[in-house]
């Protein structure tokens, strides 16, 4: 018992530090994760630490299960016409980019290294896919608002493309262990985890959604019910031969979009799950980390190796993925350069060490060093990166909590809003606000009080119903101004009086009666994403507002030739 306790109190101060010390590398810049490793890694290395001896097959265990919370809580978030929008960029990236990434990583580590070339493609398919934990934390939790289709893209591909990783690793390492063995053979596994997991994710996802609509539990309970469910959607799949993070991934879409019980708390909630697990599962792998086998591998040619996957392999793979879908220069440069790795490398990593692959060890340190490498300098840079190839978007004003009614359709929600300072809805009095359609104001609240307001301040809260529709424009609405020099014009505006009045010339392929909305759809190839410029005649026109491809509001700079 005393043993027991020991443990728990060592665990409970690592974790407790951890968190503490993640909240000052913020205001550094320095990923959270990116501590959570670092805690890990030198806590048996200080003066008198006790020594931890955790078994790999425990150690691939709880990873298994904390990217499961975590991709769980990253499907939660992830809304169908968000999917619809970038599913074939993103489903190449998380296939065919994997595979390229891999495969230009494993050629440049068998020439630097010296590896066997089934060893340089092992490596290859241990770090070749993106991290869903690193690109959720780093995006969701650090406040980076960027391009919708850029975010989408790089937040779905995160949560596709495990299923391709543990298998380009789980084949490579049958290539390795059994000779003779060639893709013949191992190409039914690959088929079968991924036709397994979607049908498992989707069968079973469907019956959880219809559960957590139907029953009725205190609010806390919700959270639970959904975590639970999905650990056995996640564990089914696996039983059955499939990809279980593909299965919990879209099991996790499904229930949230039905809307029923998925509110702003209950994602709340489920964030600090995700947290938990992030965070337990660097912790732990930092742990098992050996520093001296670890500083035995940083080698300049190792360095070599881990700054071409950043500065070649990912960009290709990126650049040839993305080349059929459209996406500008830019966005393809930050996609490229955002391909983070966290802890699905170092827990498949674990896979040739639970194998007894006789290089698995310098595999796994090697890495470990990636994972570190990418968190600090991809994943520090993320907010000057996104500047520099103009992706972010400015900020908005986010529902504060929200709850699901009961009847009705469209389905309708509880919902609360901050006003922000100089936002459109205190630009005059209250009643003269145009709230968009099948929007009511229930109450605002200012300080401590309900109010009869005769205009909003800054700072009141509001209390709205509204249909999920209708809350992207409420986040306009009350959220911060446009941009300094940018106007925000009438989305109903034709584009032959647009242009006539800044004396811009309207293109020949134009009909100037066309709306505004519909000219910049349709020059979008209909694949509008809020976030998107385009340069038309010296007119810089970005697209503020969108859903399902249809632009809603458009703002307006002049970038030269018109007045």
């Amino acid at each position: 018992m005393a043993e027991l306790n020991q443990i728990l109190l060592v665990a409970s101060l690592l974790l407790f530090g951890a968190i503490a010390l993640s909240a000052a590398s913020q205001r550094l810049g320095v990923p959270s994760l990116l501590v959570f490793l670092a805690v890990g890694l030198v806590a048996t290395e200080l003066p008198g630490a006790p020594s931890i001896s955790i078994p790999v097959s425990t150690a691939a265990l709880i990873g298994n299960l904390a990217l499961a919370v975590i991709l769980l809580d990253g499907g939660l978030r992830t809304r169908f016409g968000t999917l619809r929008m970038v599913a074939a960029p993103a489903l190449t990236l998380a296939t065919l980019g994997v595979f390229i990434t891999a495969s230009v990583l494993g050629a440049i580590a068998v020439m630097l290294l010296g590896l066997d070339w089934k060893y340089g493609l092992l490596l290859g398919a241990i770090v070749g896919s993106t991290d869903a934990a690193a690109v959720f934390a780093l995006l969701g939790g650090g406040g980076l608002r960027l391009n919708e289709r850029v975010e989408a893209t790089l937040e779905v591909e995160s949560g596709l493309n495990d299923p391709m990783a543990v298998f380009l690793t789980i084949a490579t390492i049958e290539l390795i262990r059994v000779p003779g063995s060639g893709i013949a053979q191992i190409a039914p596994l690959f088929a079968q985890q991924l036709l397994v997991g979607l049908a498992v994710g989707w069968a079973l996802g469907r019956l959880l959604a219809r559960v957590v609509a139907r029953i009725r539990l205190s609010e806390g309970l919700y959270v639970l019910l959904i975590q639970s469910g999905g650990l056995i959607i996640f564990a089914a799949a696996n039983v059955l031969g499939g990809s279980g993070f593909l299965a919990i991934y879209l099991a996790g879409m499904i229930v949230a979009n039905q809307r029923r019980h998925v509110t702003v708390d209950v994602l709340r909630v489920s964030d600090g799950f995700a947290w938990l697990a992030q965070a337990t599962m660097f912790l732990l792998l930092g742990v098992i980390t050996d520093i001296a086998q670890l500083l035995t591998v940083v080698t300049a040619k190792v360095l070599v190796v881990v700054i071409a996957l950043m500065l070649v392999a990912r960009p290709l793979a990126a650049a040839i993925c993305l080349l059929p879908f459209r996406y500008t220069r830019r966005e393809v440069a930050f996609i490229g350069w955002v391909g983070l790795r966290g802890a699905v490398p170092i827990v498949l990593a674990l896979f040739p060490l639970l194998a007894g692959l006789p290089q698995a060890s310098t595999l796994f340190h090697i890495a470990f060093l990636i994972t570190l490498m990418s968190l600090l300098l991809q994943g520090s840079t993320l907010g000057f990166a996104a500047r520099l190839a103009g992706v972010q978007r400015p900020p908005a004003s986010r529902a504060l909590s929200s709850a699901t009614l009961e009847g009705g359709e469209p389905p309708r929600e509880v919902v609360q809003f901050r006003v922000y300072e100089a936002s459109q809805a205190t630009a005059g009095p209250l009643a003269g606000i145009e709230w968009p359609e099948q929007v009511r104001l229930v109450e605002v609240c200012r300080g401590d009080r309900i109010v009869e307001a005769e205009r909003l301040r800054p700072g009141d809260v509001v209390t709205v119903i509204a249909t999920e529709a209708a809350l992207p424009e409420l986040e306009v609405l009350l959220g911060p101004p446009a941009p300094v020099g940018e106007l925000t014009l009438d989305p109903s505006a034709s584009i032959g009086d647009l242009f006539e009045y800044y004396g811009a010339t309207l293109p020949a392929d134009a009909d100037p009666a066309t709306k505004l909305t519909e000219f910049v759809a349709r020059r979008l190839h209909r694949r509008a994403a809020a976030g998107d410029v385009l340069d038309v005649s010296g007119l810089t026109l970005t697209v503020r507002q969108a859903g399902d491809g249809v632009v809603r509001r458009v703002g307006l700079r002049l970038s030269g030739g018109a007045r």
